[in-house]
Order: C-alpha cells, then sequence, then structure tokens
C-alpha cells in the first residue's frame, strides 16, 4: 500500500478536527460514516500514527494529529492553488489563440477566417504572426503558436497537418512586357530560363515554383531579384522589372484592372496545397479546432446541414 495519503483523507482528518465529531465530517464530505471511519484507519496505516481519540462525545485530534492536520492544510492549500492556477490557463486558453500564417494566407484569406471564429466566439482575442511557411513550422514546433497555415508544397516536418484550401500560382507580367504578346504558352524550361522576381527561400510560393520546375524537369527558377513580400514583387512586376509566379489569390484585383498580364503555361502544374499545422501527436481542440474547421469549410458545411435537417 502506498505510504502516501489521499486528498480527501487528508480533508477528512482537518474536518475531524475542525468540527470534533467524525459523523459531522463525514456529512460535510457526504459520505457515510463508516466509509469515513474506515478511510481515517487507512490514513493512520499509512502514516503509522494514532490521528484521532474516538470517545462517546465525539472525536479528538491526538497531538500528532495535530501536527499532521497543520500539514495538511498546507497541503490542501497548494493543491486548491494548482487547480485555480490550472482554471486561470484554461480561462485564458479560451479567450487566447495564436496564429501563424505565411503571406498569402495570412493577407488574403486569415482575415475573413478570424472574422468568423470571433463572430461565433465575441470575446476571443486572435493574434495573428505574418511569416514565410518555413518560419510558421518553427512557431508551431517551439510553441509561439498553437496553430498555423502554410502554402508549401510538403507538410512542414514533425507537425501534423490538414488540408483546408487550394491556390492556383500564376505567371505575370507588365502589359508591356514581351510575353504579354506570347501566342503560345510557356513550357517549363521557358519558365526556367527567364531571370524572374521571387520570393525568398523558405517561402511557400519559392518553394512551390521550384518544386514544379522540378516535377518538369526544368532546373531552379533563375533569380533577377529576391524580394520579402508580395506586395514588393507585384510593385516590381508592374514597372516592368521582370515576369513572377505569384498567388492568383494575389494579383486577382491587378488583373481584373489591367495592371498585370498572366501568361498561359504549359506542362508544369502551379496548383498548390494550402494547409494547418500544429504539434504531431496533439489533438486539436477549443478555439484552434474551430478556425481549422472554418478555414477548410467544415464547420460552414456542418451548420448548414444542421439548419436544413
Amino acid at each position: 500500500m502506498s505510504p502516501v495519503p489521499d486528498l480527501e483523507s487528508l480533508r477528512l482528518l482537518t474536518l475531524v478536527g475542525e468540527l470534533g465529531s467524525l459523523g459531522a465530517a463525514a456529512a460535510e464530505l457526504g459520505i457515510a460514516q463508516p466509509s469515513a471511519s474506515k478511510r481515517l484507519a487507512t490514513l493512520e496505516r499509512r502514516l503509522g500514527l494514532v490521528l484521532v481519540d474516538r470517545t462517546r462525545r465525539g472525536s479528538r485530534l491526538t497531538p500528532a494529529g495535530l501536527v499532521v492536520v497543520g500539514w495538511a492544510e498546507r497541503v490542501l492549500a497548494e493543491v486548491a492553488g494548482l487547480l485555480a492556477g490550472a482554471e486561470t490557463l484554461r480561462a485564458r486558453q479560451d479567450a487566447e489563440l495564436r496564429v501563424a500564417a505565411s503571406l498569402t494566407v495570412a493577407e488574403y484569406l486569415a482575415p475573413s477566417w478570424i472574422g468568423k471564429l470571433r463572430r461565433r466566439r465575441p470575446g476571443l482575442y486572435v493574434g495573428l504572426q505574418v511569416t514565410n511557411s518555413e518560419h510558421v513550422g518553427e512557431l508551431i514546433r517551439s510553441g509561439a503558436a498553437e496553430v498555423g497555415f502554410v502554402e508549401s508544397p510538403r507538410a512542414p516536418r514533425g507537425l501534423s497537418s490538414r488540408r483546408v484550401a487550394a491556390d492556383q500560382l500564376v505567371v505575370v507580367v507588365a502589359p508591356e512586357h514581351r510575353w504579354s504578346r506570347r501566342r503560345n504558352p510557356l513550357t517549363a524550361q521557358d519558365l526556367a530560363a527567364a531571370p524572374l522576381l521571387v520570393r525568398e527561400e523558405g517561402s511557400g510560393t519559392r518553394d512551390t515554383l521550384d518544386l514544379a520546375l522540378a516535377r518538369a524537369g526544368a532546373r531552379p527558377a533563375r533569380v533577377l531579384l529576391e524580394l520579402g513580400s508580395t506586395a514588393a514583387i507585384r510593385g516590381a512586376v508592374m514597372a516592368g522589372t521582370g515576369p513572377a509566379v505569384l498567388s492568383e489569390l494575389a494579383v486577382r484585383t491587378d488583373l481584373a484592372d489591367g495592371r498585370l498580364v498572366t501568361v498561359p503555361v504549359t506542362g508544369i502544374e502551379l496548383r498548390r496545397t494550402l494547409r494547418a499545422v500544429w504539434p504531431a501527436g496533439r489533438a486539436l481542440g477549443g478555439p484552434a479546432a474551430e478556425l481549422v474547421a472554418i478555414a477548410s469549410g467544415r464547420l460552414i458545411r456542418k451548420a448548414a446541414g444542421s439548419a436544413s435537417a
């Protein structure tokens, strides 16, 4: 039998000292007196001490019992503090959600997802860190974010992931660029041979392009200029600096307004998967799970199905 006393036995002992009656202590805990008597006897055997004198007029702590009760009260107070602290942490987790997202997702998709989540949970604070896909994985692994969204061609190593959406990359140029007047689609070799404006290494857009070229049997893209944001690349393409491969989400308005032109391609797959990621081996719950469900459309479809039932 373990020598470590259980907490309920310690509570029983402290109540006996406070109320002067084993029966009253048992009633306070909501247990039968015979069960309380058995529990107290077990506690005395575990400690090897007589803790209570039982008489017809009631129960009284022995000198050893008085000392043990002093210790027990400190133990119970520490446990109460632990439980209160855990409750505070749970409440804080329910009120805060730390999210990391790659640039394209953060700029064009995450605001809508977070807005829908906030409407479901008005008191929720969501902190969004915007970075490239590689760094999103680092933030999740370090615990700096609870859930992330990436656009890299492969799920980050050591993380759980779920597909939430798809994205199409397109080749874009300024209207004055010679490619805007091409009659034939670009091949993978054409794209690899041309100096391009590209995102930094570790970004999902750059990794997707390099992998697509490799799968098409072409060499990696030639770098004319490497920039750290999609907005900077868009501006440079509009200025006539050169062509780029960007998310259709990022250039949709520019294409509609005629500031950029898409160039058709053949023999290369530029469609990519957008994924939610979180620590491996951990089940998503609470606001994080709701956000991923919103991003993948599962929560919306489930709600619509419930409404029609």
